[in-house]
């Protein structure tokens, strides 16, 4: 995993300074998707501080205290998902003003070459957390893209500001007690 200050840079701000600039050239009947990640369900934040990260500018994000003090890549990562979660609801809003829609998928263990990598780092705990999910297995980076392809399509008008976990239940094994995080 990258260092948390480039975690940072490119997940949080990077994404926020994206969609800044996105919304002023979205129209009507458009909409945005952005990848965030069933880690942004993992670390609970004090609402307080979800709020910043959904609505301070993207060039002072990297003012927050919270910001400055993140020293762990994975928490680095858990954070700046969550951030695109909060910040794309706010952005919602937004972007509802002009006719527009934006969403969020939030894929878990996915098999890219990246996951094939993570997993061979951590095989126990990742086997884990698959054998407790409600599926059971991995996903697949096409069913993702078929998430992603519906909130894009028309058929999706009504969704806006939602994020999709696509995480095959491990949240839910996480949240009914069936897999329990760090272990």
């Amino acid at each position: 995993m990258a260092k948390p200050e480039d975690i940072i840079k490119v997940d949080l701000i990077g994404t926020a300074i994206a969609l800044e600039v996105f919304r002023d050239y979205i129209g009507n009947g458009g909409a945005g998707l952005v990848i965030s990640s069933q880690a942004g369900h993992m670390i609970p934040f004090a609402a307080d501080f979800e709020k910043q990260l959904a609505q301070v500018p993207a060039d002072e994000l990297s003012d927050l205290a919270e910001i400055k003090a993140v020293d762990n890549s994975g928490y680095a990562y858990g954070m700046a998902k969550r951030a695109n979660i909060v910040r794309v609801q706010h952005e919602a809003i937004l972007w509802g003003d002009k006719g527009a829609r934006i969403n969020t998928v939030s894929p878990g263990i996915i098999i890219t070459p990246l996951a094939r990598h993570e997993l061979q780092a951590q095989p126990e705990s990742y086997a884990r957390m698959i054998e407790a999910s409600a599926t059971g297995r991995t996903g697949t980076p096409d069913e993702v893209a078929r998430a992603g392809e519906f909130l894009l399509s028309d058929d999706s008008s009504f969704i806006t500001g939602t994020d999709l976990l696509i995480d095959g239940g491990v949240m839910a094994a996480i949240k009914a007690g069936r897999y329990q995080l760090g272990m």
